[in-house]
């Protein structure tokens, strides 16, 4: 049987015209399972990417190694953070490293120049090259280095898919996503550590889990509630300014977790509505996965109208063209998500 096409969720405007639109699908779920939305092909296999950073630190606090090495909350958020490389970012990052005996070079990740902007330009102008401690993913690899250190293992592996540490954080994803990893795809991420491949459908599950873990065993529904906390209270962590994640948790005071994914993946966890959201967009584009997950919160009630217009130059931005000035706009189609 063929492949039905996802249906068009957002779009791009130049003037009066649809310039450009992105397909894709968005999976809503309580933690049994059970389905609130469902728009497009969610039992479509992919790979969440950074948007289950939440779910891949829970090995590091429900094994009490981030007890052992006095984690804060900060460092918490960013293992689950794609930041920006911006100074309070990456001095965190060192200083955790040093406390647990390593440095930017254990780090497996690679470097590349910050996210932001003015944080790029500041390391230019300072005749320095970006490390792996600028890679928006090493607060992710610093909690696999602290995993490493707890266990006693290996540390110049930890990435690899048969180290413990990695067998450690499979273990979390398959058991919140509900889903048997042993035979799933297998990729690389950006950052080097293993993606597995799932249904959007189980993506969102966990992400409800994360939302409502009252019925998970007590270490980890204690390492859920200490990762959603620390992600609320310092967003600015979880991405950098400006951004999207960031910007969005501030917003809207602690009622929602969102993380970003490459490749046009979102999740969030709505803790008052024991639900989760994942949503992939076929091509990609995260401008679509943005306004899409906007969209999708608005839908639930999440994101007041007041709110949604407060938030209009998140939810419904604008497309410049090279003098700054407004063109058309990025938008999640009218009635896509009925």
């Amino acid at each position: 049987m063929p492949d039905i096409p996802n249906p068009i969720l957002a779009e791009a405007t130049r003037g009066p015209l649809v310039e450009s639109v992105h397909r894709g699908a968005v999976a809503v779920v309580d933690r049994t399972g059970a389905l609130s939305l469902a728009v497009g092909n969610i039992d479509r296999i992919v790979f969440a990417r950074s948007a289950i950073k939440p779910i891949q630190a829970i090995p590091l606090l429900e094994t009490g190694a981030a007890n052992r090495f006095a984690v804060t909350d900060s460092e918490v958020a960013l293992a689950c953070a794609s930041h920006s490389g911006e100074p309070v970012h990456v001095g965190l990052v060192r200083d955790w490293l040093h406390r647990i005996g390593c440095d930017a070079h254990d780090l497996a990740c690679g470097g590349h120049a910050p996210i932001d902007a003015a944080a790029a330009r500041s390391l230019v102008a300072a005749g320095h090259e970006p490390g792996p401690e600028h890679n928006n993913c090493s607060g992710k690899h610093t909690g696999f280095l602290t995993l490493a250190r707890h266990l006693e293992v290996s540390v110049e592996d930890y990435a690899s898919t048969m180290h413990p540490v990695q067998a450690a954080v499979r273990a979390a994803l398959g058991d919140l996503c509900d889903s048997a990893l042993a035979d799933a795809p297998v990729g690389i991420d950006g950052c080097g550590a293993p993606q597995y491949g799932i249904a959007l459908r189980a993506i969102a599950r966990g992400m409800a889990r994360i939302a409502a873990p009252d019925d998970l065993a007590p270490a980890r529904r204690a390492a859920v509630l200490r990762i959603r906390a620390a992600m609320l209270a310092a967003p600015h962590l979880v991405s950098g300014t400006g951004r999207f994640c960031g910007r969005l948790m501030a917003a809207l005071g602690g009622r929602v977790v969102v993380k970003v994914g490459a490749e046009g993946v979102y999740t969030a966890a709505i803790p008052a509505a024991s639900l989760g959201v994942a949503l992939k967009i076929d091509d990609g584009a995260t401008r679509a996965a943005e306004v899409v997950l906007g969209a999708v919160l608005v839908r639930l009630g999440v994101i007041t109208p007041d709110e949604a217009a407060a938030l209009e130059d998140l939810l419904v931005p604008r497309v410049p063209n090279v003098m700054g000035r407004p063109v058309g706009v990025i938008r999640a189609v009218p009635g896509a998500l009925a």
